[in-house]
């Protein structure tokens, strides 16, 4: 009953927050007549207005809106790319907000590059300390080496999650200190800046609500296991 427990506690915890993200930008995501130009338009807009030298917009697959600072492209998925809801221009100035962050060489654009790799080459550790575990336990022929060994490697797994949430604040940055103070210019009437709020607030914990389904990953080895 426990085990049960504990695994319907991870499945919230790993699909609730990515529930949440996905239902407010499907909530704002209907085409509006009034909107002047697609989210495409609006970001190569975005970058001549900022002069952001050498980056382009470029249309990518269902779910991947990113910046990429490697290749100076602003990747938006296709019903972003072509979109003319409130979700289309809040995610597409997101994701320019990354590129404004990057040109800027802001401190808080380092972020990613500092923790990415470390997070993936902990989590790397922590599947093969968990997949390791049986023989070790057979070797050690001691529950309690292997019990340690378990705990061990979903703890790593767990600091894999800590070093993802360890980026949110650039991409706060890039929703709060960016897109929203433009789209309050006059990119987006008044009465829509309480929807654009939510879609930049969904749109900067993409990444940690990604991030929390590695939890599941720990729940399979677990089951596993036992």
């Amino acid at each position: 009953m426990l085990f049960i427990l504990l695994g319907l506690i991870l499945v919230v915890l790993a699909f609730g927050p990515q529930y949440w993200v996905r239902h407010i930008i499907r909530k704002h995501h209907t085409p509006l007549e009034n909107m002047p130009g697609t989210g495409a338009e609006l970001a190569a807009h975005l970058i001549e207005r900022f002069k952001l030298e050498g980056v382009r917009v470029q249309e990518t697959g269902p779910d991947q809106n990113y910046y990429s600072p490697a290749e100076k492209i602003v990747g938006l998925a296709p019903d972003v790319f072509h979109g003319r809801s409130l979700s289309s221009v809040a995610i597409a100035t997101h994701e320019v907000g990354h590129a404004i962050q990057y040109n800027r060489q802001e401190a808080v654009s380092k972020l990613r590059s500092k923790y990415t790799v470390p997070a993936k080459m902990v989590q790397g550790i922590g599947i093969f300390i968990l997949s390791s575990t049986p023989f070790i336990g057979l070797l050690a022929k001691a529950p309690a080496v292997m019990a340690l060994t378990v705990v061990a490697g979903i703890a790593t797994m767990l600091a894999s999650v800590v070093f993802h949430a360890m980026v949110l604040p650039e991409e706060y940055d890039a929703s709060f200190g960016k897109a929203l103070p433009i789209l309050e210019e006059g990119y987006v009437p008044e009465e829509h800046l309480p929807a654009v709020r939510e879609v930049l607030k969904a749109a900067a914990y993409t990444y940690v609500a990604g991030a929390l389904a590695d939890i599941l990953s720990i729940w399979r080895w677990l089951l596993i296991l036992r």
